[in-house]
């Protein structure tokens, strides 16, 4: 099927002219990429309709800041103040748009300033074929109930920023506890030694295993839906991960700290738990909860189940799609009066 759109592809390094902005009925534009925010005199005086997506807050990037930095405080500080100023003309840029669309909880508390009907979007990968059946839920509760060992697991880049210094130090909280549990992290990153000589260092072999990264249809998505009851969330800041709502699809309730992010979809979704930022032994805490708890726990999960299946790939596509400005224009044409 021929698609009634065209799209023109510029070199990554190449500069925007008046002239590429020519001719096109909308213009979308990635707010959180600082080279676009160089191009708002250039779309001033366009006569396409503008569309602007956000999907990190100033407070996200300066939580990032202090994740990556550590403390180098004196870098921090410098960065800190690049982000502010770059925030100004990010505000700017994001005033200029004639339609909003916002990634996260977070970037809609400050699109919703600009553009009162902007969409709030959970970014994912999950199509149809992937969310968790009914007999994948059924499997699931069989196993909670059967007071087997939690099974927790965490997948993402291992990284600061993702908080995957918290892992072992809950793990090990959980062990303190004596919460009968497994947990088993995907990822690759700056933290992959550091963890992996945790393990060894605390004897922690028998209950958490570190895995190299794996295809996401193939091997993740399926290891969530069969061999997993929660997964174990410690990001410190509040991006919207699309590992949230990948997880629900698959069945997984959530424990997480109270980012402004996960605090937002778990009041949403109750589908899951939080507990106070950085505090590894409330966090142990919630998910001995889920433990002692197994049939409540096992509702948990249907509940961000069922909360995915609104959130998934295609039906957000489409929804972005019907929010671009024209669609919007046409659809209030259409319910005029005149027409």
């Amino acid at each position: 099927e021929t698609a009634n759109f065209g799209l023109k592809v510029i070199e990554a390094d190449a500069p925007i002219t008046v002239a590429d902005l020519a001719g096109y009925d909308i213009i979308q534009c990635s707010a959180d990429d600082d080279r676009n925010l160089a191009l708002e005199p250039l779309l001033r005086g366009t006569e396409a309709r503008l569309a602007g997506t956000l999907e990190y807050t100033l407070a996200t990037r300066l939580d990032i800041n202090a994740a990556e930095q550590g403390r180098n405080w004196p870098r921090r500080l410098v960065r800190n103040l690049r982000l502010r100023l770059r925030h100004r003309k990010r505000l700017r840029f994001l005033a200029e748009m004639d339609s909003l669309q916002a990634n996260g909880y977070p970037a809609l508390g400050l699109c919703s300033h600009y553009d009162p009907g902007c969409l709030l979007y959970l970014d994912n990968r999950m199509t149809p074929r992937l969310f968790a059946t009914k007999d994948d839920m059924a499997a699931r509760r069989d196993h909670l109930l059967s007071d087997a060992p939690l099974r927790l697991m965490f997948s993402g880049r291992l990284e600061a920023m993702k908080g995957a210094q918290d892992l072992i130090p809950v793990a090990r909280m959980l062990r303190k506890k004596d919460v009968p549990f497994s947990l088993d992290i995907f990822g690759t990153g700056s933290l992959e030694s550091r963890i992996a000589a945790d393990i060894a260092r605390y004897d922690l072999a028998g209950q958490v295993t570190l895995h190299e990264p794996v295809d996401f249809e193939s091997e993740l998505v399926p290891h969530m839906r069969w061999n997993a009851d929660v997964f174990l969330c410690c990001h410190r800041q509040a991006d919207p991960s699309c590992s949230y709502i990948e997880a629900m699809a698959c069945g997984l309730t959530v424990a997480g700290f109270d980012n402004e992010m996960w605090a937002a979809l778990r009041e949403a979704s109750r589908g899951g738990a939080v507990a106070p930022m950085g505090n590894h032994a409330a966090l142990a805490e919630r998910v001995a909860q889920m433990h002692r708890n197994r049939a409540g726990t096992a509702q948990t999960c249907e509940q961000a189940l069922d909360f995915a299946r609104g959130h998934g790939f295609e039906e957000l596509s489409a929804r972005r799609m019907a929010s671009c400005p024209d669609c919007r224009r046409l659809r209030e044409d259409l319910s005029s009066p005149s027409c």
